[in-house]
C-alpha cells in the first residue's frame, strides 16, 4: 500500500467548502486504485486563526508541515478580518519560501461544456511556468520620508540559479506535450533585469535544440492570449508576469474558479503545496455554490507530482465529462451546488473505477 500524507489547509471562506470536496474525490480515487492510500491531517489556520492567536499559523507551524508528502491549501484571505500583506505573508507566501517551492505550475486550457468569453477560443492548452521564489516579488526595498517627498524603492531580484531553474522545468514539461517554450519578457522597457533573463533563456535553449522557442514581450503576449491563445504551449515567465498571465488563462477559461495551480519544491527537502487560483470569495459563502473544480483539478495536478499521472489523467477525464454534461456552478452559468458537482464526479469516478 502506498501512503501520501497530506496536511489540508481549508484557509479562509470557500476553501473550507471546496477543500472538503477535494478530499472525498481523492479518497474515492485512493479506493478505486486500491494499492493507494492518502492520509488527511487538517489545520485551522486562518484569518479567523489569526483573530484569536496575532497570528496564521503557530511558532511551529512551518516545523509541523515539513514531515508530510504535500500540502492541499483552499484559500487564504478575508480583508475584512485581516489585511491582505498580513494573511498572504503569514501563510500561503511564508510557505512557498521557507519551503522552498521555487516553481509554480498553472494550466489553463479549454474545457468541455464551459464557455470561454472568447469569441473564438479554438483548443488552447497551455501550461505557464513561474518562478516562485524571487523576480518582482523580493522583500528587498524599503520607504524613506513623509508627505509628498515620501519615497517608496522596491528591488527586483533575479538570480541566474532561479530564473534557469524555472526555464529548465519549462522544457522539461514542454519535452513531454507539444514541444515549444515561450519566454515572457519585458527587455525593450525593463533595462537590466529583463535583458539578463533574455540571456539567461537563450543559453539554457541552447541545451534543448528539439524544443521550439520565441520570446514575447509581455504586453503582447498578454494580447495573444485574447486573440490567438491556441498557439502557446509552455510559457515561462518571471514571478509577477507568471501571476498575471495565469489569471488571464483562468479568465479565458470562462471561470477563475477553474483554475488549478502547483507550488513546487524541487529539491527534495520539503513538501510541495497545492492550491486553485481562486481566492476566498466572502460574496458566496455558505451559500453552496462555490465551484470545486479548481480546487478538484489542483488535486489532479497533485496526483501527477506523486507519479500517478494515470490516475491525475482519469480524473481530468471525468471533470471534462462532467462539465460537459452541464453539471456547471452559478460562476459557469449553471445551477447546480458545490455538493452536486462534487457528487457527480465522485460517481463517474466509481463507474470507471467499475469498467477498469
Amino acid at each position: 500500500m502506498k501512503k501520501i500524507t497530506i496536511a489540508n489547509i481549508p484557509g479562509d471562506g470557500i476553501g473550507k467548502e471546496v477543500v472538503p470536496a477535494a478530499t472525498e474525490v481523492l479518497n474515492t480515487i485512493a479506493a478505486i486504485h486500491g494499492g493507494l492510500k492518502f492520509e488527511f491531517t487538517e489545520f485551522p489556520w486562518s484569518c479567523e486563526y489569526y483573530l484569536e492567536h496575532n497570528q496564521m499559523m503557530p511558532d511551529d507551524g512551518m516545523e509541523r508541515l515539513q514531515d508530510f508528502d504535500g500540502i492541499f491549501l483552499g484559500a487564504v484571505g478575508n480583508i475584512k478580518l485581516v489585511p491582505d500583506h498580513v494573511s498572504l505573508w503569514g501563510l500561503l507566501i511564508k510557505i512557498r519560501r521557507e519551503f522552498e517551492q521555487v516553481i509554480n505550475i498553472r494550466p489553463a486550457k479549454v474545457m468541455k461544456g464551459v464557455k470561454s468569453p472568447l469569441a473564438n477560443a479554438k483548443d488552447f492548452d497551455l501550461i505557464i511556468v513561474r518562478e516562485n521564489s524571487e523576480g518582482e516579488y523580493s522583500e528587498i526595498g524599503g520607504k524613506i520620508y513623509r508627505g509628498e517627498d515620501e519615497l517608496a524603492i522596491q528591488n527586483a531580484v533575479f538570480s541566474r540559479k532561479g530564473t534557469e531553474r524555472a526555464m529548465q522545468h519549462a522544457f522539461h514539461l514542454a519535452s513531454k506535450r507539444k514541444k515549444r517554450v515561450t519566454s515572457a519578457t519585458k527587455s525593450n522597457g525593463i533595462t537590466y533585469s529583463m535583458p539578463f533573463w533574455d540571456s539567461v533563456f537563450e543559453d539554457v535553449s541552447k541545451g534543448h535544440p528539439e524544443i521550439s522557442t520565441d520570446s514575447q514581450h509581455i504586453d503582447a503576449l498578454s494580447a495573444f492570449f485574447v486573440t490567438h491563445p491556441e498557439r502557446f504551449d509552455v510559457i515561462v515567465a518571471s514571478n509577477l508576469f507568471g501571476d498575471i498571465l495565469s489569471d488571464l488563462g483562468a479568465g479565458i477559461m470562462g471561470s477563475i474558479g477553474i483554475a488549478p495551480s502547483a507550488n513546487i519544491n524541487v529539491n527534495g527537502k520539503y513538501p510541495s503545496m497545492f492550491e486553485p487560483v481562486h481566492g476566498s470569495a466572502p460574496d458566496i459563502v455558505g451559500k453552496g455554490i462555490a465551484n470545486p473544480i479548481g480546487q478538484i483539478w489542483t488535486a489532479k495536478m497533485m496526483l501527477d507530482h506523486f507519479g500517478e499521472e494515470e490516475l491525475g489523467n482519469t480524473l481530468l477525464d471525468v471533470i471534462e465529462s462532467v462539465t460537459g454534461d452541464g453539471f456547471l456552478t452559478a460562476d459557469l452559468g449553471g445551477k447546480h451546488s458545490t455538493k452536486e458537482v462534487t457528487d457527480e464526479i465522485i460517481n463517474r469516478l466509481k463507474e470507471v473505477g467499475k469498467k477498469g
